[in-house]
């Protein structure tokens, strides 16, 4: 069986010489392309301005492996959490959060992960692949409509802190990135966009020497290399002072915002010695923020959140 070659992948030049091949105008290949990246259509039906024989020959020689909302829920405090479902049939998970000032939308980078982060449920599943970016782009796009339909404004911020680990999907997402902030896409500014890693190294250094526009944000959670190693076993490859390196390179390159996140757990991480080390490493590094974050208790996980008490010490020694 022969393999459509998705259309999504193929350049505004490329469109171009594909209408010219077929005796059609130049000007479809950027009504096309128009349909794909402005308008987010996610079939060729959707093209209405492109004529019926136009549309079905689309079909008969490319695929278009969009996305689908799969299901939705919303929360008491106005969030909705939305199932995406791929062409293939994996599923990965969308967020939607809106608070008085913004709207942000939190996507997933893969289907599952393969960093085992003990306090995790994403990293309880079986890394199946990583996305395409298209597919990124997808929930970007339903993720701002359902903003446009359910508040009445688009999304303000974009944080791809969801399923997988954004830079073991290096090149995907980079051209999901592209693609969103491209005046002829969603036209979003890079400065509102914050990718979120555990922690690699080398592709830290490698965002520094792409010159990358976007904000980064480093999942710490613990502020020694023993009790990192407990819970994050990225990083017996990848050592707290490996990372601080890295950070500042990458912020040498860019001038880009850092920051830090931190998932308070009881008894784990959420001494004063704890916030000590936490200031060490802070110091270390150009950052504006630590984002100090309330754990959400995961079945099989024996983690839970400090009591109220504990997690206020800790974050007014952080303020101090």
């Amino acid at each position: 069986m022969t393999v459509l070659k998705n259309i999504r992948t193929l350049s505004l030049p490329e469109l171009k010489e594909y209408f010219e091949r077929i005796g059609d105008k130049k000007f479809r290949a950027i009504q096309t392309y128009e349909w794909i990246w402005k308008q987010n259509a996610r079939s060729f039906d959707e093209m209405t301005n492109l004529g019926k024989d136009l549309r079905q020959k689309l079909a008969e020689n490319f695929s278009f492996p969009a996305i689908v909302n799969d299901t939705t829920q919303i929360s008491s405090d106005g969030t909705l959490k939305s199932r995406f479902k791929t062409h293939d049939g994996h599923f990965m998970e969308g967020v939607l959060i809106p608070t008085e000032n913004r709207n942000t939308a939190c996507v997933s980078s893969q289907i599952g992960c393969s960093l085992t982060c003990s306090f995790c449920a994403t990293g309880k599943m079986e890394r199946k692949r990583n996305l395409d970016f298209d597919e990124i782009y997808d929930q970007v796009a339903i993720l701002n409509e359902q903003s446009e339909k359910t508040y009445n404004k688009k999304l303000s911020n974009i944080v791809f802190m969801g399923m997988g680990e954004p830079l073991l999907n290096y090149t995907n997402v980079l051209m999901a990135i592209e693609k969103i902030t491209d005046p002829k896409g969603l036209a979003m500014s890079p400065k509102r966009i914050t990718v979120s890693t555990a922690g690699v190294a080398k592709m830290i250094k490698k965002l520094g020497d792409d010159k990358v526009r976007f904000n980064l944000a480093l999942s710490l959670h613990a502020a020694t290399d023993k009790k990192r190693d407990s819970i994050m076993p990225i990083n017996e490859s990848n050592s707290i002072d490996s990372l601080v390196e890295a950070l500042n390179y990458f912020y040498e390159q860019t001038k880009n915002d850092i920051t830090l996140e931190y998932i308070l757990l009881k008894d784990v991480n959420d001494s004063l010695e704890d916030a000590e080390d936490l200031v060490k490493i802070y110091r270390k590094i150009p950052t504006h923020l630590v984002n100090v974050i309330e754990y959400n208790p995961i079945d099989g996980a024996s983690f839970i959140k400090p009591d109220e008490d504990t997690t206020q010490q800790f974050t007014d020694y952080l303020a101090k």
